[in-house]
């Protein structure tokens, strides 16, 4: 999506071992008897990538991460004005989702290690959702006082749940990819695919039998659904209008509408590469 121009080669196979994680601030304890989903490591002329889970030591690294990349660049963020002081953006509410979503164990990140210190190069946060969250999610909003905020999710959980992903596809849980965000500095190298790609190897391995996302730009939907995502629904933004018609989020071109991705995982094939 964003070009590549350093050619990336995959180094190692996918594993159970773990490594420890160092803050470039201190040193953390290596982690025991934890097993990660499949690891890999990816190496260009920079320095390697390794592909880890998130674990609850690394949530505030992570929210770091997300206030300077993902909540200030996401498109329906920027329409809604929920970034209005700037870089680092700070918004409450969207920093209490993604608290929410790390625990499910799902969630992966991309760390560049340099000597003793190493930094996120991007996260991808993935949550279990089951029947009924999103229309318990809807009728919480009306706790929020950010007006902002109220209209975006409003549409979103609207949409998912007229589009009912759980009576089509008759499971009772989905493999919910929710973010997924690259550090500005390290666009053009093919993490943001590669935590795509972790996400299907860990929603297999964890049994799933659906994974969906709402991706709600052109570059998000192009990752997708060139690893074997397909279009359910999707709402316009231009489209999307109170009772007076007016546009209640204005989200800016290159990106055009609301897409509700899904991919079904094919019990004993191998489905990481959108094959069916």
């Amino acid at each position: 999506m964003f070009g590549i121009h350093k050619r990336i080669i995959l180094c190692h196979q996918l594993n159970f071992s773990i490594k420890p994680f160092l803050k470039c601030s201190s040193f953390l304890p290596e982690l025991l008897n934890h097993h990660l989903p499949q690891r890999r490591s990816v190496s260009s002329s920079c320095h390697p990538l390794e592909y880890e889970l998130i674990e609850q030591e690394h949530y505030d690294q992570v929210l770091e991460h997300l206030r300077r990349n993902f909540f200030l660049d996401e498109p329906t963020n920027k329409a809604a004005d929920l970034c209005q002081n700037g870089s680092p953006c700070t918004h409450p509410e969207l920093e209490q989702k993604a608290l929410e979503t790390m625990p499910d164990h799902l969630s992966l990140m991309a760390v560049e290690t340099q000597q003793d210190c190493s930094k996120i190069a991007g996260v991808v946060l993935n949550g279990i959702l089951r029947d009924g969250d999103t229309v318990k999610a809807l009728k919480d909003l009306d706790r929020s006082c950010d007006l902002g905020y109220r209209k975006m999710f409003t549409m979103i959980y609207s949409f998912n749940i007229k589009n009912d992903l759980f009576k089509e596809f008759a499971v009772d849980r989905i493999f919910d990819v929710r973010v997924l965000s690259v550090d500005s500095s390290y666009r053009g190298r093919g993490i943001a695919n590669e935590l795509v790609k972790q996400s299907v190897a860990l929603a297999k391995q964890k049994g799933f039998s659906l994974l969906k996302t709402d991706a709600t730009g052109i570059f998000s939907q192009k990752i997708f659904k060139s690893l074997g995502f397909e279009v359910f629904a999707e709402q316009p933004y231009d489209k999307y209008m109170d009772d007076d018609g007016q546009i209640i989020l204005p989200v800016e071109a290159p990106h055009t509408k609301l897409q509700l991705l899904y991919k079904k995982m094919c019990k004993g094939t191998e489905n990481e590469q959108g094959k069916k």
